[in-house]
């Protein structure tokens, strides 16, 4: 028993861990940039809403008109470059020591040389880099700094070390060969000293940028922008285009603070903890019992969130394309609709906040859209109901904008019709919950009512086979079937479920059907030569020869509980008191007798079981009146709830007292007295 304690309390454990991890996913999928989640272009019309300012912002100059001013402020701009006086004298001297062919030459092409060195070394020579960024720029004057005294001069009169040579050749005068000044390899002694200045040149061009201000105006808080319909104007899309950058920047600096992130927290935990103890006291048994639909749940919860956070952080695409009506479509085909939709609304409320255009009409549109669901596809059994289902949330979401639209806007110009073809797309992506169900299925072993129309179908090959086989057998299942089936209906146990594990609780006689009477021609049982206990073990034997043909033929787990709970822990009582009765003073080996079980526990294997036990005990009667019929249905029902067959199951005695009433209306119409037609008269030939 404590030990059952301490399971059951790791399981509850395990469960809020992955209550937690959802919502630590799902606070993570939270958007963290506030995305300004409009389209609009000069000249068309504005598609959305009514937009005030909801704090103040600057207007942002255009572009082309910011970068005109920035152009012509920097015309003034004037590069600085830190003058070197030491390098002509030392560069003399190198010339000097090196005994250069200068030092050969006639006199006055020596003071020619010296001359020219010095005057071009006196205006400065750049490096070849230097000069060619600074002409890119279109400047006109550079700075020259010496002795911490900046002299403007032209950029025209300044050289490189290749003009400068160019200039030495080219201008000489007084009968100098300039193919003699040529042969003098001049340039080895010419070099830049002009360094430019970086951090000085770009304070100077940052301060004249500073000059020129971005913007051309600020919007108050609460003022009008744009409304719905309005034609976006150069002016109105410097503003939009302004309050995107603002929003982005505010956002930006408050991405990170632990207050915004407490407040998604305290949000996010807020409503899964609301799920949580829903599940936990409303659908303790049919949900939270089993981790695997916990987990079902909380991830098509993250699924959908985290699907309508990408649309809102990563495109530009409108939250109406997000198909949020097929969270209570899954739930509601595989548990019930009051969950479907109380998950529903925890995931459109958790979407909502990050919804940044008319969160009202998200919330009312989605909402009206779940219970659209709901109450169309409360059983889905056919693949037209989905279709129909999608078509109604078309209409759902078509109406409801415009009623919205219309109460909010007072005319039709501001409806935005293009909403009407993202309604259509919506209700188109909801068909993929056909396939989506079938994968479900696969990955978490549910059973929709869909697939157990399938299985009940007896024009399936395995009931075909098992009518050709065991064909008494089949009709005692199908009588079954309908015992059980209106049992169901009368207690709300699951009437398809039930009506397809009755058909397919037998199957495993089909192993030895000529063992089983029903399926006995002649009278002749081969059972009654046979020694009790060996008798018994081909009587259990159907059970387990069923589990293995359900599983060669891929059924579902939930139909195969039908075949292994159907005589649950119940003894073979026939050879069982035949034994006692032929060995009185030998105990009997009660395994030998026992079916493997377990005993039933769910509402729909308990009505099987009893169903089952009546229906082939009801052919055993010599008469068939009311009070034959009702004896034995109560002797074989009170017979399993003193053998304590019931006891897993969660089946009350008023839903046991249903079914009895039932069984025995059933067995009374089954086996009622016909009306003995008389003969007709023969007339004399």
């Amino acid at each position: 028993m404590n030990l059952n304690f301490e399971e059951s309390k790791k399981k509850v454990w395990l469960k809020i861990a992955l209550f937690l991890l959802a919502i630590a996913l799902i606070v993570e999928f939270f958007p963290r940039q506030n995305r300004f989640n409009y389209t609009f272009s000069v000249g068309k019309p504005w598609h959305y809403e009514l937009i005030t300012a909801a704090f103040d912002f600057p207007v942002y100059k255009d572009a082309k008109l910011l970068k005109a001013e920035q152009d012509s402020v920097l015309r003034q701009y004037t590069p600085y470059f830190r003058f070197n006086p030491s390098l002509f004298s030392t560069k003399m001297a190198e010339m000097d020591r090196s005994g250069s062919l200068v030092l050969s030459m006639a006199t006055p092409y020596r003071q020619y040389i010296r001359k020219q060195f010095e005057y071009v070394y006196s205006k400065g020579i750049m490096r070849t880099e230097d000069f060619d960024r600074v002409q890119k720029e279109h400047v006109q004057m550079v700075a020259v700094v010496k002795n911490n005294v900046a002299t403007q001069v032209p950029l025209a009169e300044m050289f490189t070390v290749k003009t400068a040579y160019e200039y030495i050749v080219a201008h000489a005068t007084d009968g100098l060969s300039s193919r003699t000044l040529q042969s003098c390899n001049l340039n080895a002694y010419l070099t830049d000293n002009l360094v430019y200045d970086a951090s000085v040149s770009e304070q100077v061009k940052s301060d004249l940028l500073r000059t020129v201000s971005q913007t051309e105006g600020i919007v108050q808080t609460g003022e009008r922008i744009i409304d719905k319909g309005d034609i976006v104007t150069e002016s109105s899309y410097r503003v939009l285009t302004s309050l995107q950058t603002a929003m982005n920047k505010v956002q930006g600096e408050t991405t990170q603070s632990w207050i915004v992130l407490l407040g998604e927290i305290l949000i996010v935990t807020g409503l899964m903890t609301l799920l949580f103890l829903y599940i936990f006291l409303f659908r303790r048994r049919e949900i939270f019992a089993r981790f695997k639909n916990m987990l079902f749940i909380v991830m098509m919860i993250a699924l959908i969130v985290g699907c309508a956070f990408a649309v809102i952080s990563f495109t530009s695409f409108s939250i109406y394309l997000v198909p949020f009506a097929l969270l209570p479509v899954m739930i509601c085909t595989f548990f019930d609709s009051r969950s479907a939709l109380f998950a529903h609304i925890i995931t459109i409320m958790m979407v909502s906040f990050v919804v940044r255009s008319s969160q009202f009409e998200f919330v009312v549109l989605q909402i009206a859209a779940g219970m659209t669901v709901i109450t169309s596809l409360r059983d889905l059994t056919q693949r037209s109901q989905l279709v129909q289902t999608a078509g109604l949330i078309f209409v759902t979401y078509s109406v409801g904008y415009l009623g919205i639209s219309l109460v909010q806007d007072h005319n039709f110009d501001k409806i935005l019709w293009v909403r009407f073809l993202l309604f259509g797309i919506n209700a188109l992506l909801l068909l993929f919950a056909y396939a989506f169900i079938y994968v479900v299925e696969k990955s978490f072993g549910f059973l929709s009512n869909v697939t157990l129309i399938e299985l009940s179908n007896i024009n399936s090959p395995l009931m075909v086979r098992f009518s050709e086989q065991a064909p008494g057998t089949f009709q005692h299942s199908l009588q079954v079937s309908n015992l059980a089936t209106e049992a169901a209906q009368k207690i709300n146990a699951n009437t398809l479920l039930v009506r397809t594990g009755a058909l397919y609780h037998d199957i495993g006689k089909m192993a030895a059907p000529s063992y089983f009477t029903e399926n006995q021609v002649g009278g002749i049982n081969p059972l009654e030569s046979l020694p009790d206990e060996a008798a018994a073990k081909i009587v259990i034997n159907h059970v387990t020869e069923g589990v293995k043909i359900a599983t060669k033929n891929n059924l579902p787990s939930q139909i195969i509980q039908f075949i292994r709970m159907h005589h649950g822990q119940g003894k073979v009582r026939y050879f069982y008191q035949r034994f006692c009765t032929q060995f009185p003073a030998v105990t009997p080996n009660d395994e030998a007798f026992t079916y493997p079980g377990p005993n039933p526990r769910t509402k729909e294997t308990a009505l099987l079981m009893m169903a089952d036990a009546v229906e082939a005990a009801s052919r055993s009667l010599t008469e068939y009146t009311e009070e034959s019929i009702s004896c034995l249905v109560e002797r074989i029902v009170q017979t399993q709830i003193n053998e304590g067959a019931f006891r897993d199951a969660p089946i009350t005695l008023r839903d046991i007292e249903t079914a009895k009433a039932v069984f025995k209306d059933k067995l009374r119409n089954i086996y009622h007295s016909r009306i003995v037609y008389p003969a007709a008269p023969q007339k004399d030939l």
